[in-house]
């Protein structure tokens, strides 16, 4: 009867299953087989040697490295949004709550354009802070603030609904149990985000990580200096080089399904835990 019940809840299984595995295929693993293909026409020294070109791990190391403390930036300036804009009420929350969103609706040549003319040295914030010193665009900061920018909605709107369905009892009862209000924070709330704070985590640096569009214009694109892994990409496809581009394309793809593979096993790890401890 069991076995019966479990068919019967999923009507059509193997069609639905099929179109799945048929539409992953064409979409994805196909175009990302691609990759390896092309990148086996390299011999192994050959692929060693454009990886690891100094023009080629520094591209990486902007990348990555910036793509991972704008997430981190985006951690916690997400969680201070959502908290704002689920536990207060004040005049222009709804027009707060869409302005969140835009970097998902703004195409990203214009979010670069509007952000390299912002922080350009004679821009409304750029022309201040070259007055101190500071110069954004055309430098990795620039890249960093741009990561920030496309990344922050992906931690606001993953966090924002486990919050909104928080239950409110349990701070109460915590409190009334005696607990500060740090500690029903860091004991009652925090373990209760942890597993969306960190999808909106990987999340976020997967988007900084392959993005382009934004960055580009505010790069300066100085190779060794503000040259993204993208760009190079992009660079190596114009001069033909297409096995040098998709094995720069390959190591970007091992690392970051590393990186989120382990941020995953940690979300499971916190969300097994917090349902253990409930």
């Amino acid at each position: 009867m069991t076995a019966v019940a479990q068919r019967r809840s999923l009507p059509g299984f193997g069609l639905t299953m099929g179109l799945t595995i048929t539409w992953l295929s064409l979409m994805i693993l196909i175009p990302l087989a691609g990759l390896f293909v092309k990148t086996a026409e390299l011999s192994f020294a050959e692929f060693w040697s454009t990886v690891t070109a100094p023009r080629t791990l520094h591209a990486l190391k902007i990348s990555f490295g910036l793509a991972f403390a704008a997430a981190c930036v985006n951690l916690v300036a997400g969680l201070l949004i959502v908290w704002a804009l689920v536990r207060y009420r004040f005049p222009g929350r709804r027009i707060f709550d869409a302005i969140v969103d835009i970097p998902f609706a703004l195409p990203t040549a214009v979010a670069g354009i509007a952000l390299t003319t912002l922080f350009a040295q004679k821009g409304w914030l750029g022309a201040p802070l070259a007055a101190l010193g500071i110069k954004v665009a055309f430098t990795p900061l620039g890249i960093f603030l741009a990561m920030i920018f496309i990344g922050i909605p992906f931690v606001v709107r993953t966090v924002q609904p486990v919050l909104l369905d928080l239950d409110t009892e349990l701070e109460e009862a915590a409190e009334c149990l005696g607990a500060s209000r740090w500690q029903t924070i860091w004991r009652v709330i925090l373990p209760s985000l942890t597993p969306a704070l960190l999808t909106g985590f990987a999340l976020a640096f997967a988007r900084a990580v392959g993005e382009y569009g934004s960055v580009i214009f505010i790069a300066g694109n100085l190779p060794n200096v503000s040259e993204i892994a993208p760009l190079l990409i992009v660079i190596r496809l114009s001069e033909f080089r297409y096995a040098d581009a998709t094995a720069i394309a390959v190591v970007m793809l091992v690392f970051s399904f590393l990186i989120i593979f382990v941020l995953n096993r940690i979300q499971h790890w916190a969300q097994s835990r917090s349902l253990a401890t409930a």
